[in-house]
């Protein structure tokens, strides 16, 4: 083979490389749901085999779940979500008013127009997310996985919350977060985050994300959160669900206290299977990944 000929031949085989990345990088590329004005969340489609959908926490990417992804994506088909206004993904609907009830029923919408029966995964404010799903509509989800979220987060500032009593302290968080100029908030994030990860960059990796996060989303979405009660619709949800709760006895938890508190919020769950995850903080999956992984095993049979 002339020199001439070797070089047209590599030039080819580089094109095809680069023509195939291309339509990898298009087949998993992020799509706004409904449609980038009214977007609620992107949506990420990765793997083969059953439906998971995966909804990240707070202000959180959707790469809170690569981890996941890559143990699960052989024998899964998964959908993970970045919230629209959560770490750099446009705001879209979220931009203003409600955020929390409105992408809840976005993803009903979703996994009807796709034919859908997935099992549904949700960390934090994605766990209430979820257990919304579950009680609106029964019909979505073939089984729920509650990564460390509460029937009702009030219960977090004080044992004996209400919405009525904590709706005027969520208003002033509101407001105050809106008002927060872009470094104090960041420092403030960053202080709330090292409570809830163990490792520095991940401490650092969070908080850009929440820097990153649109205000409103971010402000409303805590607050849609906080006035969000589903205690007394828990014992009406029966769909097969699963509670991953983290333990961090280093941090001084006691894991039969915790186990205590859990069960008292989900006392009246019909369905629900709780699983500790042992030297872990709120974001288990970066803290404690092969268990983490393990007991999503478990948990999706």
């Amino acid at each position: 083979m002339t020199q001439s000929a070797k070089s047209a031949a590599w030039f080819a085989v580089a094109v095809g490389i680069a023509t195939a990345c291309v339509i990898a990088a298009k087949s998993h590329a992020a799509t706004p749901f409904p449609d980038t004005e009214s977007e609620r969340f992107s949506i990420t489609v990765t793997g083969s085999g059953p439906d998971v959908i995966l909804i990240p926490g707070l202000a959180s990417s959707a790469a809170t779940w690569d981890g996941t992804v890559a143990h699960l994506k052989a024998h899964y088909r998964l959908h993970v979500l970045n919230i629209a206004g959560f770490a750099g993904e446009p705001a879209g609907a979220n931009a203003a008013g409600e955020v929390v009830a409105p992408t809840v029923e976005a993803i009903d919408a979703y996994i009807k127009a796709n034919h859908l029966k997935p099992v549904v995964i949700g960390h934090s404010l994605g766990g209430t997310m979820g257990l919304m799903l579950a009680k609106a509509h029964p019909e979505d989800v073939s089984k729920l996985v509650i990564v460390d979220a509460l029937p009702y987060a009030g219960v977090i500032f004080n044992p004996a919350a209400t919405v009525e009593t904590t709706q005027p302290f969520a208003a002033m968080m509101k407001s105050k977060i809106e008002a927060m100029s872009d470094e104090t908030f960041k420092t403030q994030e960053t202080g709330t985050l090292g409570r809830m990860v163990t490792a520095p960059a991940n401490v650092t990796r969070l908080a850009d994300w929440r820097a990153q996060s649109n205000r409103h989303t971010f402000a409303q979405s805590l607050y849609d959160d906080m006035v969000t009660d589903l205690r007394p619709d828990v014992a009406n949800i029966r769909t097969p669900s699963v509670l991953l709760f983290p333990v961090d006895v280093a941090d001084g938890q006691d894991a039969t206290a915790t186990m205590a508190f859990y069960k008292s919020q989900y006392a009246a769950m019909p369905h629900l299977t709780m699983v500790e995850i042992d030297n872990s903080r709120h974001f288990e999956m970066l803290d404690q990944p092969e268990a983490f992984n393990a007991a999503l095993d478990a948990a999706l049979q």
